[in-house]
């Protein structure tokens, strides 16, 4: 059997050489192996919302769970593992320097060097191929169809394809991701699995508009994940089977049936009452996952690293002024007992957000370890504000040389109780050390309006990514402003901090490929973080996932990773 044959797309044509395929080689190894057992093994999982597509990249991030669905059925040629290595899965290597698949050209270039493992198959039994690959390459770098566009592909000058099983990259300029090319792994909008050619092309070519809108990505999806889609009941319920052509071998568990249970009562009952064994994605707040850690005796509670709370300083016009006095800020931070919130509010299961990167983080030692902190000190943090030219009143709340009294806002958005409960004990934090201090708690609807959130006066309380990934959302082209429409350019800076030095460290490290020196670049962002105190860390937020005892090899998630990356492995224990 050969590959598909592309057909010629004008899309293709300025970027993608693709060579002849030879004979595409039938499944060999443990995807071939195994079979259906005479008593199928089965378990229910569950997510808080129900998908429209089975791409999480085609979901809105509001879908609770999207992601680790998605990577029960479909699989990239890497994927990242609980501790947030990059690992193989469908390709027999992560391109790196050290293993000659990633090499740097005296151009300025780099290339780049895929092998697609022997026997990797679609669920309908084709062989993923080269072919493949090259025609992903093509819709991700196509800005006719913006949903599933991939920035990474704005740095590939060619893709080729010397055989069936293997894709040359070449890329004008540096880009650091690409080992995570073709996976789902990548920063948060260059995430692009395999597409099928021989499903989809023809679409792409005859319609690109409504290439996204087939029945495909849903009931009639095709992926090359361990699990295969059986059935789909909208708003109840999909049924997932073992694939046996799994490349990496058929899973051990034979069928899962996802449900979608919204109401997180709901949701604590059926796990309580042993119906479920697995929840999937983010949405059970810890009080939840902790009750049910402490009843169901037939389960466990994983706490996965998930991002940092932290508190964006206004660098823009803030009111009061002081705001913009990095000496007020490390006073505001210090005047913050974090470890008692970490204590009381995540019942230590996480720890103080001293830096930008978490202890996770496989890089944490390197790039962050050493970097300022700011321990709680209540009556130094007072003092270092009177230094600015304040002094208490008869009520004991500072006020300036005009007797006007120091005030801040801080704001957050509603619908995240972990949050609410750190905005108020925050401000009564500030409160304490003399600083006046008015919380406002966003509505969805005000949440829509990027102008109001933009242009918040003082302080807002945030959850977002702290991964080194995640840095362009703290450039300046990332800041919200009116030329912009408020719109952040390739990110979200929410503090609108702008810095030419920080910005071209940024630049830097994501060019900058031996990781020794990319590290060191790191070190240098994460310790400007710290010290100019851009953003005011509170702690490291986590999330909750029940999983039933009788599951076994079943870890959780590292940021950025799903808690589904090694489903093909998860065993049944004997009852």
């Amino acid at each position: 059997m050969r590959g598909p044959r592309l057909r010629a797309v004008p899309a293709l044509a300025l970027m993608v050489a693709l060579t002849a395929c030879g004979p595409v080689a039938t499944p060999s190894g443990r995807g071939a192996a195994a079979s259906a057992p005479a008593t199928p093994r089965r378990i229910t999982v569950t997510m808080m919302d129900d998908p429209v597509v089975m791409s999480s990249k085609l979901s809105a991030p509001s879908v609770r769970g999207s992601d680790a669905l998605e990577e029960l059925v479909n699989v990239g040629l890497a994927t990242l593992d609980h501790s947030g290595s990059l690992i193989p899965m469908l390709g027999e290597a992560v391109p790196s320097l050290e293993n000659g698949l990633w090499t740097l050209l005296s151009d300025g270039g780099m290339q780049t060097t895929y092998r697609i493992r022997d026997g990797a198959r679609w669920h309908d039994g084709q062989p993923l191929t080269s072919a493949d690959l090259v025609f992903t390459a093509a819709v991700a770098h196509d800005r006719e169809v913006p949903e599933l566009r991939d920035p990474a592909f704005d740095s590939v000058a060619s893709v080729d394809a010397p055989d069936a099983r293997t894709v040359v990259v070449r890329w004008s300029k540096p880009y650091v991701d690409a080992d995570a090319l073709f996976t789902r792994a990548g920063a948060t909008r260059a995430r692009t699995l395999p597409l099928p050619a021989h499903i989809l092309q023809e679409s792409y070519g005859d319609d690109k508009g409504s290439l996204t809108q087939l029945p495909y990505w849903s009931t009639e999806f095709v992926g090359t994940g361990p699990f295969k889609l059986a059935s789909w009941e909208p708003g109840t319920s999909i049924t997932l089977q073992a694939s046996d052509v799994y490349v990496l071998g058929r899973p051990k568990i034979d069928e899962i049936e996802v449900r979608f249970i919204p109401d997180p009562n709901a949701l604590v009952a059926n796990v309580l009452a042993g119906s479920i064994d697995f929840t999937l994605g983010r949405g059970l707040s810890l009080e939840q996952a902790i009750l049910m850690r402490d009843q169901w005796k037939d389960g466990r509670m994983v706490a996965s690293p998930s991002n940092w709370i932290m508190v964006w300083p206004q660098f823009i016009n803030p009111s009061p002024s002081i705001v913009g006095d990095v000496r007020f800020r490390r006073a505001m931070l210090e005047a913050i007992d974090r470890q008692a919130m970490v204590d009381t509010f995540v019942a230590g299961m996480s720890s103080v957000a001293h830096t930008y990167l978490s202890p996770t983080d496989p890089n944490y030692q390197t790039v962050a370890a050493d970097v300022v902190r700011y321990p709680f000190d209540p009556q130094a943090a007072a003092q270092a504000i009177e230094a600015r030219g304040y002094s208490p009143g008869t009520d004991s709340m500072l006020r300036d040389a005009a007797n006007q009294p120091l005030r801040v806002e801080i704001r957050t958005t509603t619908g995240d109780t972990l949050r609410e409960r750190i905005h108020l004990a925050i401000a009564d934090a500030w409160q304490r050390v003399g600083v006046g201090v008015d919380t406002v708690v966003v509505s969805r609807q005000q949440a829509q309006d990027q102008e109001y959130r933009a242009q918040f006066p003082a302080f807002e309380l945030s959850r977002n990514p702290n991964t080194l990934r995640d840095l362009p959302n703290l450039h300046s082209r990332a800041a919200r402003l009116p030329e912009n429409n408020f719109h952040g350019t390739g990110g979200t800076n929410y503090s609108r901090y702008t810095s030419p030095v920080f910005d071209t460290l940024i630049d830097q490290y994501f060019v900058t490929i031996p990781l020794p020196e990319r590290l060191a670049v790191a070190h240098q962002i994460v310790s400007i973080i710290a010290d100019q105190v851009t953003a005011l860390g509170i702690l490291y937020a986590t999330d909750q996932n029940m999983i039933a005892n009788r599951i076994q090899k079943a870890y959780g998630r590292a940021e950025g990773s799903t808690e589904t990356w090694n489903a093909y492995q998860w065993e049944i224990a004997a009852p």
